[in-house]
């Protein structure tokens, strides 16, 4: 359903979709319950001539049931919706797979630099490329990204792959994300940060194997 408005990019994404999906119905479903039985009360006990309005205190059983026993069905749904939450921070933010290739994140007053390893593959060696404002990727590879601030507080926000993280300023914050789906996508800056942060953002390219090394193979050249 969420991805008909935001499109599904990476392996989590059908996750956190799955999760907004749960609070939404469990929390709507009570939201409309509590409303209809709320305007039904309105109009079964409104004004009528002849009729004295009754004061009810609520210590009596049968009016107490109005409210403990709904208590108790929405403290179940949140057990479910509690269970939902962790499996998904787990998997999201705790557990990190074993990375294919890893990439730094630099987050600063108003742009992205990304450094990304070049053709051998590995991080912080002579090879690297960077980039300002778009960051280049394969598919169906695992990344972890090491995600920093040069100066205040930023947040790291690809939409499509539903991951937000903060950059915080003297901290390397490692997290991971998945491509599934080839295509350029936006990278916001979902924290704000100064003036300038409604103009900070980039793109997240996501290439097929072949067209990432050649990517790789003639930006390594160029640097």
């Amino acid at each position: 359903m969420i991805e008909r408005m935001v499109l599904q990019a990476s392996s989590y994404a059908a996750s956190v979709d799955g999760l907004i999906l749960l609070i939404t119905v469990l929390v709507g479903f009570w939201f409309l319950m509590a409303e209809g039985v709320f305007f039904w009360l309105i109009f079964k006990f409104r004004e009528k001539p002849g009729r004295k309005a009754m004061y009810i205190t609520g210590e009596k059983k049968s009016h107490k049931k109005w409210i403990s026993i709904p208590h108790g069905l929405v403290l179940v749904c949140d057990v479910f919706i509690i269970i939902g939450a962790v499996k998904v921070w787990y998997n999201v933010k705790q557990h990190l797979p074993e990375p294919d290739y890893e990439v730094r994140v630099i987050g600063q007053q108003w742009a992205w630099v990304f450094q990304t390893p070049g053709p051998d593959g590995v991080l912080d060696t002579d090879d690297d490329i960077q980039t300002v404002d778009k960051l280049h990727v394969e598919t169906d590879k695992t990344y972890h990204f090491k995600l920093e601030s040069r100066d205040v507080i930023h947040s790291f926000s690809v939409p499509v792959f539903r991951l937000k993280q903060d950059a915080v300023p003297g901290r390397s914050i490692t997290g991971w994300f998945h491509p599934t789906r080839t295509g350029t996508y936006d990278i916001q800056c979902a924290e704000i940060c100064g003036i300038g942060h409604g103009v900070m953002a980039g793109q997240i390219v996501v290439h097929d194997a072949p067209e990432y090394a050649s990517w790789v193979s003639d930006n390594a050249a160029a640097q």
